[in-house]
Order: structure tokens, then sequence, then C-alpha cells
């Protein structure tokens, strides 16, 4: 029996992991904010409370992570990077998942900044933003809550989620469903309303769009 827990304690330290949190908050002239997301399992986008660019990440895969800042009076890149050997528990979870490096991302951004977004596995939520918002990845859900301002999406599969009120619509999917307030709609659905303040467009190769009138 004392083998036998003494096997269950060394299995259950070889997979512990802690979390490991580094933040960076930074003032920017540029208008135009690029997000990459290499390496992010998640990111959340907010707006700020000031006219402070915050950037906040939480890992648990690698020894160090990085928040690299690249600030000109053009544009601002926010790239993330993962330094180190891996941790036991990334071998560990080598065979049972492919997102592996449990990393999460919340930048909040000041409401008079464009946004762009570049990667390609990931889940992205924005969350109510005012900001113009350009999303381009590869396989993802992105939740858009309500759409505030105008906003692009272009991924090849997954779903997007959000919730319109006089917005202009042009959406597309070639293999994938449209759904407004649960109506099944045409691979490609364009309604553009009496008053009308901003843009919505997505196009996908397989995702699903699922879209709630206000």
């Amino acid at each position: 029996m004392r083998k036998g827990f003494g096997f269950v304690f060394l299995l259950i330290s070889g997979i512990t992991f802690s979390q490991k949190k580094v933040s960076k908050t930074f003032e920017t002239l540029s208008k135009e904010i690029n997000i990459y997301t290499t390496g992010l399992d998640n990111l959340l986008i907010e707006n700020s409370n000031s006219d402070i660019v915050e950037v906040f990440l939480v890992a648990e895969s690698y020894d160090e992570q990085l928040i690299e800042i690249e600030n000109t009076t053009q544009t601002v890149n926010i790239k993330f990077d993962f330094k180190g050997t891996e941790t036991r528990e990334v071998v560990f979870r080598k065979f049972i998942t492919k997102r592996l490096q449990r990393a999460n991302a919340i930048v909040k951004i000041p409401k008079n900044k464009i946004v762009y977004v570049f990667g390609e596995n990931v889940d992205i939520e924005s969350k109510n933003i005012t900001n113009k918002l350009a999303i381009y990845i590869e396989n993802g859900i992105v939740k858009l809550n309500r759409i505030l301002a105008d906003t692009t999406l272009k991924f090849y599969s997954g779903n997007v989620y959000g919730s319109i009120k006089n917005i202009n619509v042009d959406l597309q999917s070639k293999n994938g469903k449209i759904e407004i307030d649960g109506v099944l709609q045409e691979k490609s659905h364009q309604k553009i309303p009496k008053y009308s303040k901003n843009n919505l467009n997505v196009f996908t190769i397989k995702g699903n769009v699922f879209l709630a009138t206000e």
C-alpha cells in the first residue's frame, strides 16, 4: 500500500502546475493596436477606464512568459512569448490535448483606438467594446457580445456569437450555418436597418454564425 500511495503522490506532483502572471501598462499616441495571439488559448479584449493600455498574461506551461510591446506613433504591436523548458505538465498533456500553453491574456484598450487581432487556434471574447475591431484567425470561438462599433471577422472554422442592434450585417459562411434569433438563414445574408449605425462583416469557410437582435 505504501508503494502504491507513493506512486500516486509522485504522479500528482508531476502534473501539478502553478499559475504565472505578468502584466504591462503603457500609454501610446498610436490609433491602431495589433494583437498577435500566437501561444494563447484565450484572449479577452476590454475597454480600459483611462488612456492607458493594460496587458495581463496568465500562463502555466513554461518557465517564463513575456509580453512584448512595440510602441510607435503609428501602430502598437502586442505579442506574447514563452521562454524556458517545458514543464512536466506540458509533456504529460501532449498525449491528451492540442492546447498546451494554458495561456490566457486580457488586453484593456482605450476607447479611441482601432484594434486588429491576428492568430491561428485561439478563442476570443470582446467585452462590449466601443473600438473598431477586426479579427483574422484560423479557428476558434469568438464571442463578440454587444457589437457597438464597426466589426470585421474572417476565420476558417469555429463559432461566432454576438448581439446586434441597428447594425448593417454582411454574413457569409460557405459550409457552415448562419442563425439570427434561432432562425436559419441563407449561406450569404445581408441586412441594412433603417437606422443603422455600424457594420458587422463576417466571412468564414466552415464556421457558424449565431446572432441575436436586441
